[in-house]
């Protein structure tokens, strides 16, 4: 069937006793599909990977999911395009559920910088069938927090969130104020800090594949 976002995928290197669990992963601006799929590997073989590639052509093989401007300090994203993005993004996600049949309490966003803030779209949308979310070095979109509920759905969400403190793109106030945030809304949430710039170093690596596994470690 036709896809609403071009992707690839890794199968489970382990068999669960059911249905796989599926772990989605998003680049950042500039980048593509192949990014964080080259983690892959090194994650809990139980998951189905499923790599994305954003919607919006940003040159030399990049891609983005928005157009943000980044010169003042305060990073402004083009919200229009981040709502589209989203729509894609949650018709993608239902359609990869249709196609790879996961198990539907184990699906799983994993973003770094704007594929960090799309998981957090994503996952804070209404139809949202997202059990948890892995995201790195981005934060949440003030223009969004308006539509997150209380809803007892919602409350269910898992989030690893991730940032360096030498951050110089996404500042780590950014990730400081998306850990007060996730704080309001009682969520089951671990926020961790790292002596790093815009990127993944090994300790955050170790964390996201331990808190990943921690999820399916009962499959």
């Amino acid at each position: 069937m036709p896809f609403s976002l071009k992707h690839i995928k890794k199968e489970p290197g382990q068999k669960s006793e059911g249905k796989p669990p599926m772990l989605i992963m998003l680049h950042g601006l500039g980048s593509n599909e192949q990014d964080l799929f080259s983690f892959a590997p090194l994650l809990d073989p139980k998951f189905l990977i499923v790599s994305v590639q954003a919607p919006i052509s940003y040159g030399f093989g990049g891609y983005a999911w928005f157009n943000i401007d980044l010169t003042s300090g305060i990073p402004s994203a083009n919200i229009q395009q981040v709502m589209h993005a989203r729509r894609l993004l949650n018709s993608f996600i239902n359609e990869a559920i249709d196609t790879y049949d996961p198990d539907l309490d184990h699906i799983y966003l994993c973003g770094f910088s704007q594929g960090a803030i799309m998981s957090y779209a994503s996952a804070f949308s209404e139809l949202s069938q997202i059990r948890g979310i892995v995201a790195m070095s981005g934060y949440i979109l003030r223009e969004l927090t308006p539509q997150v509920s209380f809803r007892p759905k919602l409350r269910k969400l898992k989030v690893l969130a991730t940032h360096g403190t030498q951050d110089q793109v996404l500042p780590i106030f950014l990730g400081r104020a998306t850990n007060d945030y996730l704080r309001t809304l009682q969520l089951d949430y671990t926020y961790k800090e790292y002596e790093m710039a815009h990127e993944v170093n090994m300790d955050c690596l170790n964390d996201v594949k331990q808190w990943l596994s921690d999820q399916v470690i009962e499959l």
